[in-house]
C-alpha cells in the first residue's frame, strides 16, 4: 500500500523510535522524584525541551509539553480567556481553523465570549486587512492557523503578528502542521502562543508542544500538582517527549532538503495526474502552501467512492477529521468550492518515506481508477 496521509499522520522515525525505548524498558523514571530514576527521566525531559526550542527558535522554558495538538490549542484559547476575562471577551479567528480551535472557539461563545469567524478567498488566504478591520477594544486573542491541514495554504502569520503586537493583542497560531515542513520559527511569525503535535512530526502519538512567551501567564488547561513549572499538571510522558525532541532534532537537520525533495515528488504526482485527466482542479493556494500537500477535485466523481476504488492508495477526504461525514468539507466551502467539486476533493499528503517508485505507481493507479469511475 502507498501511503499518502502523513497530514494526517506520520510513522515514527527510526531514530526517534530507538531514542525512546529506553525510556519504555529500564528508564522508567518518574521526572518529579529525587532518586536516580527520577532524576535519569527529568533530565531526558529537559534535553527533549531544549531541542523543541532549537527547532522553534524559543528558549526551553518557553516550551509546554501537553497530550497533543488539540491539546495544545485548547490550552492556549482557552488559558487567553480565562486569563484575560476581565480585559475582554473577543477573540478572532479564521473559518478553516482545525476542528480543535474552532469547537473550542464555540465553547467560549457559549460560556459568553464573542468570536469572529474570518473568511478565506478562493486559495485558504486569510486578508490581514480583515483581520484589523474585525478588532475592536475587547479583542483579547487572535487565533489562525500557520498552514491549513487540507489544501496546505500557508497564512501571513508574520504580518498577522505585527498588528497584534502593535495593539498589544495575544496572538496564537496552530502550527500542528507546519512545523518541521517549513520554518516556524516563534520570533519570525511574531506569535504569542504556538502549537505543536507529535505525530505531525515523525514522534508518536499522545504527546504534543505549546510556545507560551516568556513572561506571558494564561491560566493552566489542566490543574494538580506542578509539573511543567506549574502549567500543566500531570506526570510527564517522557518516552513520548523523548521522542518528539528527537524528531524536533531530525527536523532542525533535514527540514530544508527534505521540503524540497517532498515538494518534488508532490509536483511529479500532480502533473502525472493532471497529463492524464486535463479537468483536475488543484484547491488551496498554489504556491504558497505546505511542500508535500495536494489537494485535488476530481469533478464529475465522488472522492468517497474513488478511495474505495483505489484501496492501493491511503489519502483522505480532504481531512481525516472529516472521513465519516458526508458534508462538504468546512474548509472548501468556505473557500467557496461547489458541491461538483468539493465532492470530489481527496488530499494527497507526502512525506519523508515517500519515493519516486511510490509516485510514479500513484499517477497509474489513479488515472486509471479515474478514467473507469468517468466511465472512459
Amino acid at each position: 500500500m502507498i501511503y499518502l496521509d502523513y497530514n494526517a499522520t506520520t510513522p515514527i522515525d527510526p531514530e526517534v523510535l530507538e531514542a525512546m525505548l529506553p525510556y519504555l524498558r529500564d528508564r522508567f523514571g518518574n521526572p518529579s522524584s529525587a532518586h536516580t530514576y527520577g532524576v535519569q527521566a527529568k533530565r531526558a525531559v529537559e534535553k527533549a525541551r531544549g531541542q523543541m526550542a532549537q527547532l522553534l527558535g524559543c528558549s526551553p522554558e518557553e516550551i509546554v509539553f501537553t497530550g497533543g495538538g488539540s491539546e495544545s490549542d485548547n490550552h492556549a484559547i482557552k488559558g487567553v480567556a480565562y486569563a484575560l476575562r476581565e480585559k475582554g471577551d473577543h477573540i478572532i479567528a479564521s473559518q478553516i481553523e482545525h476542528p480543535a480551535v474552532l469547537n473550542t472557539c464555540r465553547f467560549l461563545e457559549r460560556s459568553g465570549y464573542r468570536v469572529t469567524y474570518l473568511p478565506v478567498d478562493s486559495t485558504g488566504m486569510v486578508d490581514p486587512q480583515g483581520v484589523r478591520n474585525a478588532l475592536t477594544n475587547q479583542t483579547i486573542l487572535i487565533t489562525i492557523m500557520h498552514a491549513n491541514n487540507e489544501v496546505g495554504t500557508i497564512q501571513p502569520i508574520e504580518q498577522i503578528g505585527e498588528l497584534a503586537r502593535s495593539r498589544g493583542i495575544l496572538f496564537h497560531t496552530d502550527a500542528a502542521q507546519s512545523v518541521g515542513k517549513i520554518p516556524a520559527r516563534v520570533d519570525a511569525l511574531n506569535v504569542d502562543l504556538l502549537t505543536v503535535a507529535g505525530h505531525k512530526l515523525y514522534a508518536p502519538k499522545g504527546v504534543g508542544a505549546l510556545y507560551i512567551r516568556r513572561g506571558l501567564s494564561i491560566e493552566p488547561l489542566i490543574h494538580g500538582a506542578g509539573h511543567e513549572n506549574a502549567r500543566r499538571a500531570g506526570t510527564e510522558n517522557v518516552s513520548g517527549i523523548v521522542g518528539m525532541g528527537k524528531a524536533a532534532e531530525r527536523a532542525s537537520a533535514t527540514m530544508e532538503e527534505s521540503a524540497q525533495s517532498i515538494r518534488k515528488l508532490r509536483d511529479r504526482l500532480h502533473k502525472g495526474i493532471a497529463d492524464r485527466m486535463l479537468d483536475v482542479k488543484l484547491n488551496g493556494h498554489p504556491e504558497m502552501r505546505l511542500p508535500n500537500t495536494l489537494n485535488l477535485s476530481f469533478p464529475g466523481l465522488d472522492g468517497a467512492s474513488l478511495l474505495e476504488r483505489m484501496s492501493e492508495i491511503a489519502a483522505s477526504l480532504g481531512s481525516a477529521c472529516h472521513d465519516t461525514s458526508r458534508e462538504l468539507s468546512p474548509v472548501l466551502k468556505a473557500m467557496g468550492v461547489g458541491e461538483e467539486y468539493g465532492f470530489g476533493a481527496i488530499r494527497f499528503s507526502l512525506g519523508r518515506f515517500t519515493t519516486e517508485e511510490e509516485i510514479e505507481k500513484a499517477v497509474e493507479i489513479i488515472a486509471r481508477k479515474a478514467m473507469i469511475s468517468l466511465g472512459k
